[in-house]
């Protein structure tokens, strides 16, 4: 019988990852302030991204739960850090988005104090996964949120979203970009995972990146 060398091995983690987020998984609550975000000793994961980029479906496809987290069309919709559990050994940060063009001037001020609050103030957060529309890869309103992870010395990768809506060649072509801008951020995890919630493409390699994650601070 022939080896299997390596680099074609399975990854071991695609099989830990469908279990982690196989098992329970519940909205604990939302935060406006810092001095509500829930206690949590085990690790923790945020998703971050501009005001209709897909969070909220990429936590629903994840989870294989339709409801889990609120979906809205309306941009700027979610102003609070809403944070799930998945199973017994990870909690989940769903952040507000940014970059919504009719969002007054106060309501920008508040989501970066709520959010530098809870980026300097969470021991415990692993990575922060930053999702990208893949129609538009990095845009202007992506860099103060990349300079500010960087700035917080918090890990960040970047997630591409509705991959689907791209042609191959096209998805490749905005990857190479996104990787193009990230390769000299501190910060920046330097492997991009192209995802469509609609399509579920995507989404082991998601869920074994988180798994890795988790095993690796265990």
């Amino acid at each position: 019988m022939t080896d299997i060398s390596a680099s074609q091995k399975p990854d071991p983690y695609l099989e830990e990852g469908r279990l982690l987020f196989a098992g329970d998984c519940s909205f604990i609550k939302g935060a406006v302030a810092l001095e509500g975000v829930p206690d949590n000793n085990n690790i923790e994961i945020a998703f971050a991204g501009r005001s209709n980029v897909g969070k909220s479906s990429l936590v629903n496809a994840l989870t294989g739960r339709k409801t889990l987290a609120k979906v809205s069309n309306t941009p700027g919709r979610t102003q609070e850090l809403n944070f799930f559990r998945i199973g017994d050994r990870l909690v989940l940060c769903d952040m507000p988005g940014y970059g919504f063009a009719s969002a007054p001037a106060p309501k920008v001020r508040a989501w970066t104090r709520l959010v530098l609050d809870y980026l300097r103030n969470r021991p415990n957060l692993g990575r922060v996964y930053l999702l990208i529309d893949s129609r538009h890869g990095l845009k202007n309103t992506d860099l103060p949120v990349l300079d500010l992870l960087d700035k917080a010395a918090v890990s960040y990768q970047i997630v591409l979203t509705k991959a689907d809506k791209l042609k191959p060649g096209e998805l490749e072509t905005c990857i190479a970009g996104v990787q193009d801008g990230i390769r000299k951020r501190p910060a920046a995890f330097p492997d991009v995972i192209a995802t469509s919630s609609e399509k579920g493409d995507g989404m082991p390699e998601l869920k074994a990146a988180i798994a890795r994650l988790v095993a690796e601070r265990a």
